[in-house]
């Protein structure tokens, strides 16, 4: 709800301060007294563009500021909260033109974009000239109205709960069925290279070891005659190291008596001698245990040739990274072996919850039907008393296999300007004076039901008088007992329904330029006004009675 308008410096306002009501607001005036300039300068912080024609002091920045009560505006707090933007109980929309042309934008003292404001102030304020053409061409405007009148909130918060589960279980099948899909031109050749490296067996570090035994083997030649030299240098030539040393040992043990300092020298080679004997066992040892087997060492060969050609194959290093991989491929090909289970259930689940869709969609579609013939009535009388005798209004349901979030039924509203026997789309048979009274026609039937942001309406009586006007006003004024109306009117039989009247006005500043200015009308002074719409600048007495008579009726 705006609970405040200022206006600085813009077009023929120097300033000027709006304070409406919660409910019907009427605005009055001589033709070009500047109402349609306060719907301009309202328009700037709904998103409009600027232009520096509307600076009348060319050397002070032109200020646009609404005050909006937010608070119970849900939806306007999640767009905010989507926005990454403050969220206060009274949201502060401002809107700057500077002398050089440049205009900013901001919310909660947040600069943000024009696009951001355009996305936004819709839930706010709704002017006529937006709301006539471009919610009639959305068909969920079209489906509110309907399911306010059916009373269809309890169903549909059902409905929509059920809704969400199915798309996302739609969503996760389909997830499932591309990643088969795609595992599919891939199992066979993952199943081989499993198949291969299973058939393979290799243990831990396995190549490794048989690349260290291949390398032995290959060089056993040359091992055999390195063992031969040592062990006959060590026990069997004629000077071998043994003979040798215990010759040594026997002619140093010889001196031992006369020249006891040789006595640790003598029990090192001692020692020597036994550790050389015993390397000389353990070299006779490796000698025994060598034994050449072509049909083996082929066997051994085979075995690391194919432990390379599977490193190569898979980009690895080790028998580890061999083994991860065999790992990973059992479970890609175990999943994708798994994942049609999961397929299956999804499907299942899903056409479960298509038949409980199908029943909830059922219902409330026959709920919507079972209201369209009184509403198409209504919606006629309405058009009648409002002016348009000749308009058919008719509402056309169809239905179709594909659920939405309202389930499935496409509702579009037709009207029959003329009685021409031809329906078209509202939006397309409407003219824009015919547009503003269909909308109020719309919207008095479904005010209670209807969450509306503040609905202003320029001129929604344009072409209408007497009867006609009085029932516009009598519709205004019920709608404004659900939401908030600002409405520009020549009407008396409307302006004399607004719970607050306004008159706009011009005169002369002390400069003598003239100047809009706006006045929050007494009753005595709505009488006057009202007195001189009907009778002119110097109302009769009857038009005064006639004035007084609308107040109170």
């Amino acid at each position: 709800m705006l609970q405040k308008l200022l206006i600085n410096n813009y077009a023929i306002i120097d300033q000027l301060t709006l304070l409406p009501d919660a409910h019907l607001n009427t605005i009055t005036g001589e033709t070009g007294a500047g109402k349609s300039i306060v719907l301009g300068a309202l328009s700037l912080i709904l998103g409009d563009r600027a232009d520096t024609a509307v600076l009348i002091n060319k050397e002070e920045k032109c200020i646009v500021e609404g005050y909006f009560d937010v608070a119970h505006n849900e939806v306007f707090n999640l767009q905010l909260q989507a926005h990454d933007l403050e969220i206060e109980p009274i949201c502060i929309i401002r809107r700057e033109i500077a002398v050089s042309g440049k205009s900013r934008a901001f919310i909660n003292d947040t600069p943000v974009t024009l696009q951001v404001l355009n996305e936004l102030t819709p839930y706010l304020v709704d002017l006529q000239q937006q709301f006539g053409h471009l919610a009639l061409e959305q068909d969920t405007f079209q489906i509110d109205v309907i399911d306010a009148l059916a009373q269809h909130a309890t169903l549909l918060q059902s409905y929509h709960k059920l809704f969400s589960v199915y798309k996302k279980t739609q969503q996760d099948l389909q997830r499932l069925q591309t990643q088969q899909a795609n595992w599919d031109k891939e199992v066979t050749y993952n199943t081989f290279l499993l198949n291969e490296l299973v058939e393979a067996n290799f243990k831990s570090m396995e190549i490794e070891e048989l690349a260290n035994q291949l390398k032995e083997l290959s060089n056993i030649e040359r091992i055999q005659q390195a063992l031969q030299y040592a062990q006959h240098a060590l026990l069997e030539s004629d000077q071998a190291l043994n003979i040798e040393l215990k010759k040594v040992h026997q002619q140093l043990q010889a001196i031992h008596s006369v020249y006891p300092k040789v006595s640790p020298i003598t029990v090192r080679i001692e020692s020597a001698y036994i550790e050389l004997k015993d390397i000389a066992s353990e070299i006779s040892s490796l000698q025994d245990s060598i034994n050449i087997n072509p049909a083996a060492l082929e066997q051994l060969q085979e075995r690391v040739d194919l432990g390379y050609k599977l490193l190569k194959k898979h980009q690895a290093n080790t028998t580890e990274e061999l083994l991860v991989i065999q790992q990973q491929l059992q479970e890609s090909v175990g999943a994708s072996e798994n994942i049609q289970g999961q397929i299956d259930t999804l499907q299942k689940e899903l056409s479960t919850l298509h038949s409980e869709l199908s029943a909830a969609a059922s219902l409330i579609h026959e709920g919507r039907v079972g209201v369209v013939i009184s509403f198409e009535q209504t919606t006629n009388q309405l058009l009648s008393a409002v002016g348009m005798p000749n308009a058919r209004f008719k509402v056309n349901i169809t239905s179709n296999e594909q659920f939405n979030a309202h389930g499935f039924d496409q509702i579009q509203f037709l009207l029959d300007a003329n009685k021409s026997g031809q329906f078209l789309p509202l939006h397309k048979a409407a003219s824009g004076g015919e547009m503003s009274r269909i909308m109020l026609c719309l919207k008095s039937q479904t005010a209670a039901a209807l969450a509306l942001p503040t609905l202003i309406f320029d001129e929604v009586d344009t072409g209408i008088s007497g009867e006609a006007a009085k029932q516009v006003g009598a519709l205004l004024k019920q709608l404004a007992s659900h939401h908030q109306l600002i409405c520009i009117t020549h009407q008396p039989q409307v302006a004399a329904k607004g719970d607050a009247h306004f008159y706009v006005f011009k005169e002369e500043n002390k400069d003598g330029a003239v100047r809009t200015q706006m006045k929050h009308l007494t009753h005595d002074e709505r009488i006057l006004a009202i007195a001189k719409m009907i009778g002119g600048e110097n109302p009769s007495e009857t038009a005064v009675l006639t004035a007084r008579e609308l107040l109170i009726t």
